[in-house]
């Protein structure tokens, strides 16, 4: 893993030993790794990412043509924070969507790969979506080993 992401996390660890809730960084760590796990290298992230801005509809990186979309949790490990729901993508305007589930170590414990129109058929009219909804995806973790 990075040492620049190593020592993000460290710090907001750090952060929330002292101040009880980590900074937001769970979408910037989850980006890069998504991007890593569909194969895309570190420098080629970087370089993707020079011209993006933080704000940004419809897809968070394109690799190899495809566009990716990610959502990602991380509970923080207090009582009552065990995920339950999860974020639902707002606008269709990316290929793959991308659902990481971080252990509170921001350590990858679930990665599931959705196509866009799978997912569509699957939670658009659903209002609420749970780690179980995604969990039917494909699993990323099983398809790097």
């Amino acid at each position: 893993m990075s040492e620049i992401r190593e020592q993000l996390v460290a710090t907001a660890l750090k952060w929330q030993e002292s101040f009880g809730v980590a900074p937001s960084i769970t979408s910037a760590i989850s980006e890069l790794d998504a991007a890593l796990l569909v194969g895309m290298a570190e420098h080629e992230y970087s370089t993707f990412m020079q011209s993006q801005t933080a704000v940004q509809r419809g897809h968070d990186f394109i690799y190899n043509g495809i566009r990716y979309q990610v959502k990602a949790n991380r509970p923080s490990g207090k009582p009552g924070s065990k995920v339950t729901l999860v974020p639902k993508a707002k606008n269709y305007e990316w290929d793959i969507l991308v659902w990481l589930l971080y252990t509170k170590e921001y350590e990858i414990e679930e990665a599931w790969a959705w196509p866009v129109q799978e997912y569509k058929d699957q939670f658009h009219e659903l209002k609420r979506l749970s780690p179980q909804h995604y969990r039917s995806g494909e699993n990323l973790l099983l398809s790097i080993k």
